[in-house]
This record gives structure tokens, sequence and C-alpha cells, in this order.
């Protein structure tokens, strides 16, 4: 038995909720609340007319019978006086006309009125043979979440060419998603393109920029902005050598080495300036360490071994 079923789904009455076990459909509708509904749950469709009165024997029982199964099957009563469009591509010539619908396809069915214990067997058999229903679709929101846990993960490993990818596939659905942007700015700031990370958290929402994220995104990008005008690593390390207490030549290198990307080599820079002069430009070097700590997250491994260190140093 073959047939097509072109129309767009009815409007639904506001007094029968989506889903509903039992509820009355249209030709128009019989896609939606049947052909797709039955995918998920096998459909039992009833063609009836106020006129029948088998109909009226029949229905009750189907009634009955769908509410006792508790969600496992439905019904849908179609009045074929008001809708015979469907009811004439089945080939429906007498009423009443049941039809059991599974997997999207027409599965069994019978003509005229059943006793209430036929009609129970008649449903449980469907229910037995109706094909396991797929699982639901994810949801657009749903979607974007997942990518973005994957994108995390894959920055978190150092994959950053992955993490810029799934960023920035979620951007091209969702221009304005935060998290997509902020964690497309931490990519880039982890490669060492500063200047694309300021243009990302530039398209950021007013409104978004709040939280540990942002802060130290702006944090990170503040500390290589700041290394720019710096000297090399070596030549600091040399000044440092020549001279312990060039606090300036030490405080410098720690800033340095955040930039290339060695975070317990800064810290520890920093704690050893605090060693020798904690007073020195106004406690700038714990300032500092602060600061680095904000930008790394209270996550990272740096920032939980120079909590440790800048602990021991202010309390020995």
């Amino acid at each position: 038995m073959t047939f097509e079923l072109n129309g767009a789904a009815a409007p639904k009455n506001d007094a029968t909720p989506a889903g509903a076990l039992i509820a009355e459909s249209t030709d128009q509708g019989f896609k939606a609340d049947v052909i797709d509904a039955s995918v998920q749950t096998p459909v039992l469709v009833d063609f009836w007319a106020p006129w029948c009165g088998p109909c009226r024997a029949l229905t009750p029982a189907l009634e009955k019978v769908v509410t006792e199964k508790a969600g496992k099957i439905r019904l849908i009563k179609i009045n074929i006086d008001e809708h015979p469009q469907i009811a004439g591509q089945l080939g429906v010539k007498s009423i009443p006309a049941v039809f059991a619908f599974a997997g999207g396809r027409p599965v069994d069915g019978f003509m005229g009125a059943l006793p209430e214990g036929e009609v129970r067997r008649f449903a449980e058999k469907v229910i037995a043979g109706a094909p396991e229903a797929p699982p639901e679709p994810e949801s657009m929101d749903e979607q974007i979440a997942k990518a973005i846990e994957a994108a995390d993960e894959a920055l978190g490993a150092g994959d950053l060419g992955r993490a810029a990818q799934i960023f920035g596939m979620v951007l091209q659905h969702m221009p304005e998603n935060a998290k997509a942007l902020l964690g497309l700015a931490r990519t880039y700031l982890a490669a060492g393109e500063t200047e694309q990370a300021k243009a990302t958290l530039e398209m950021l929402p007013e409104d978004a920029r709040v939280g540990d994220d942002y802060a130290a995104a702006i944090a990170s990008i503040r500390l290589l902005d700041e290394a720019k005008d710096l000297s090399e690593a070596d030549s600091l390390v040399a000044a440092v050598a020549a001279d312990p207490d060039n606090h300036q030549a030490r405080f410098d290198l720690a800033v340095v080495l955040n930039a290339r990307g060695d975070r317990l080599g800064a810290a520890e820079s920093l704690v050893a300036q605090m060693k020798r002069d904690r007073t020195w430009n106004d406690d700038g070097a714990r300032k500092k360490l602060i600061e680095l700590f904000e930008a790394w997250g209270v996550k990272d491994p740096a920032t939980i071994k120079g909590r440790r260190l800048l602990s021991a140093v202010l309390f020995s």
C-alpha cells in the first residue's frame, strides 16, 4: 500500500497538547500527527463519522486500551466526513476502519467494530512489532554546547588548530555566542596572536564582558602587550646574573617568560624578587604575580604552584 502525503501540519487545537495519547487530526495534519509521530511511538488511526453506529461502539474501546498502555501507543481520530482525503488514499470503503502505523509506515489494520479484548490484542501486537525508536535529534543549543565543550578540550590539550576550527564553526551559526568568542580569543592568545585576540574580544556583546574567562583574557592581553617593549629573556637573565639585586630586570624577566609560555618560570622569578626585597616598587612583584594568576586561571598548574611559593614567602 503506497500513498503520498504532501500537506503541511495543521495547527494544533489548544485543547489537545502536542504528543497527547488521544487526539483528533486532519488530512493536513496527518503527516505530522501519524507518519512522523509513529517513528517514535506506534499510532492507531481511527477513521470514523458522526452517523456511524459501530464507530460509537469501537472508539471507547480504542481509547480505553490506548490509555491503559500509558504512552506505548497513541490514537489519532479522523472524521472522514470532514477529512476524506487520507481515507481515500488508504482505500477505506467502510467504517469504522483502524490502521496501525509504526516506524513511519502502515503496518496493520482492521475493519469493523471489534470487542475490547481483540482491540487490546491488536494494540499489543502492534507495540511488540514496532521498530525501536531512533534517539530524539539534538537541539541546536545541545549541539552548540557539545561543540564548545569539544573545542575547550582541544584548547586544553594544546590542539590550537582544532580548537579554532570548532569555535569558528559555532560562530558561523551564532556570531554573538559569548563562550565561542571567548574561546576563540583564548586560542589566539595561546598561539601568541594578540591582535586577533583583541579583535575577537571586541565582538563580544557588552553584557557578556564579565566573568573569570573574560577577565583572564584581558589580563593576558595586557601582559603580552607589556612584554613587547622589554628586552629578550637572555639579556635579562644576564642582567640578573650580573646583579642579583637588579629588581627591575628580574621583574621584566618574569613578564617576558610569561609571554613565552614559561608560566612557572615567571612565577619563580617574581617570588625570587620578593625574597630579596618585598617592598620594591610598592610590592610590585606580588601584585604582578596576582595579575598572572588571574590571567592563567585558578586551575592552571602554574597558578597552583605559584600560590604555594607565594604563601611560603608571605608566611615564612
